[in-house]
């Protein structure tokens, strides 16, 4: 089976949709006149819209590939941690929405030094730009794994090329360009992954019946193993850590939080989270099944061996969906990347303009910030670029397992904070800085004594403390490294004098405030 690549009507729908992309930056360009409008585009977005925005920013080029390259090759394990973010959005969103419509500015960090001083909001700030910039290499890393073995260009050319695209519209337009943009990607993303599915079930001797049952024989449905184990990866570890994931995301997550600042009402802004999390979680199920699906096509139609799992999909794309629907296919893949890509920009921009630049340099216009700011997002740019060169060595882990690794690494106890933070009135910044310092030691020992470095059989841990190793799952890293923070945090504020807070910032004063409201009623 020879591989076959774009034609010239699959070309020309690329480009078309990177000529729309590139004007909608010069579209939204001159309203891009300060810092309020270019970062939160002044908090006048529809709820309809952020809701897909906060979907689109979520799936990406991750989930269009690797979630498909997880179902190949193995089952939906991997899904459950999605699984566990509407139970965590629904008790959650109610407080959080206005608690930082009320308490911050731009930055989502910005809640953390008033909670408990610039330590920690240095801290988590670190910990976000750390986490994105590992995100941001990963979808930079898949696009162009895709895109050439789509078109047989050179993958770190594709990178550079895709990379200038996305560096010029995030520059131009700001996060408005960004949400609109999303809101056609949203629809582009799942349209062409239905049509896909669809396109593999019935490509299948058989059909879906015999997907499921060939599927199911081979262990590739289901959630398990559901053993009581956290050294292995079960259904227990992921679920824990999406309990943990989804309050990092929709709690301290600069990406999801700057976009509660753009709706025009604290209603709006929880309408739409809700509205993007229960569209999130059909769109990442969707996509892992194509996975399945494809397991059960390439076992009765044998694929070349030693191909990756995160590139079956784009090789099943170029040889079996006819002309011209690849285009519409890779400009989806292209659009879920840019958004995405684009989004993440302004945001680390974001986040390095509230929270270092203007610590650094307080007397500057709001012109100069806004310059500032656009020069990090180049410069954040061009770092996601540099990290997605080094993915290319990634072997055979598979993208998504590396993410989710990394993200619970770089978490650092970031939930935990916040969680401290909103629920403890009793935790103060010296019983934190504590906590801080203790959960910084645990993720190096646990990283440190559960990684091998070497090839082959020659593996060996960057260091070995024999029955003292760590050995559960590395997802648990991050579960632990909140929990952490939590306890220690709040054992050592305990010899420390209470702080004397501004009760708004506490779960206990908003409750508060709604008691009021409803006496009032």
């Amino acid at each position: 089976m020879n591989t076959v690549h774009l034609h010239i009507p699959d070309y020309i729908i690329l480009v078309i949709f990177l000529l729309v992309t590139v004007y909608f930056g010069f579209r939204f360009s001159k309203k891009q006149n300060s810092t309020q409008s270019y970062f939160a585009a002044n908090g006048k977005i529809p709820s309809w819209a952020i809701g897909l925005s906060i979907l689109a920013t979520l799936i990406s080029s991750i989930t269009f590939l690797a979630y498909p390259g997880e179902g190949y090759s193995s089952n939906w394990i991997l899904l459950v941690q999605g699984l566990m973010v509407p139970i965590v959005l629904l008790t959650t969103i109610w407080f959080i929405v206005p608690l930082y419509r009320k308490v911050i500015g731009l930055s989502t960090y910005e809640y953390f030094e008033k909670r408990f001083g610039s330590f920690a909001r240095y801290y988590s700030s670190l910990g976000f730009v750390l986490t994105h910039f590992s995100k941001m290499g990963t979808v930079f890393f898949l696009l162009a794994l895709a895109l050439s073995n789509m078109s047989g260009v050179n993958t770190l050319v594709i990178i550079s090329l895709i990379g200038i695209v996305i560096i010029i519209l995030a520059l131009l337009g700001g996060i408005e360009a960004m949400i609109w943009l999303d809101v056609i990607q949203g629809f582009m993303l799942f349209g062409c992954g239905l049509t896909c599915l669809i396109i593999i079930l019935y490509s299948v001797h058989g059909g879906p019946a015999e997907v499921w049952h060939i599927a199911r024989v081979n262990g590739h449905t289901g959630f398990g193993p559901y053993k009581w184990n956290f050294k292995k990866l079960t259904f227990v570890v992921m679920a824990i850590n999406g309990l943990f994931y989804g309050i990092q995301k929709y709690g301290t997550d600069q990406t999801v939080v700057q976009r509660y600042l753009t709706a025009k009402s604290d209603k709006s802004a929880i309408r739409a989270s809700l509205m993007g999390v229960f569209l999130l979680i059909p769109v990442w199920a969707l996509f892992m099944f194509i996975g399945t699906g494809l397991f059960v096509y390439y076992k009765q139609n044998p694929i070349p061996a030693g191909m990756r799992s995160d590139a079956v999909f784009p090789y099943f794309i170029v040889n079996n969906i006819p002309t011209g629907v690849v285009g519409l296919i890779v400009a989806s893949l292209v659009s879920a990347a840019v958004c995405s890509l684009g989004a993440d920009l302004n945001c680390l921009a974001a986040v390095g303009l509230e929270d270092y630049y203007k610590r650094i340099y307080p007397n500057k216009t709001d012109k100069q910030y806004l310059k500032a700011g656009k020069w990090m997002v180049a410069a954040a740019g061009i770092g996601a670029l540099l990290i997605a060169a080094l993915y290319l060595s990634a072997g055979d882990e598979g993208v998504l397992g590396i993410v989710f690794t990394l993200y619970a690494i770089f978490s650092g106890g970031i939930a935990g904070i916040f969680l401290l933070g909103l629920f403890s009135a009793r935790a103060n910044r010296q019983g934190l800085t504590i906590g801080i310092i203790a959960c910084i030691i645990f993720t190096a020992y646990a990283f440190l004594t559960s990684t091998k470095i070497g090839t082959g059989n020659h593996k060996i841990l960057l260091l070995n403390l024999g029955k003292y190793n760590f050995t559960h799952n590395k997802l648990m890293i991050g579960v632990y490294s909140h929990l952490v923070i939590i306890g220690v945090g709040y054992l050592a504020s305990l010899f420390f004098p209470k702080p004397i807070l501004d009760k708004s910032l506490l779960y206990i004063g908003w409750r508060g405030v709604k008691q009021e409201n409803n006496i009032k009623k």
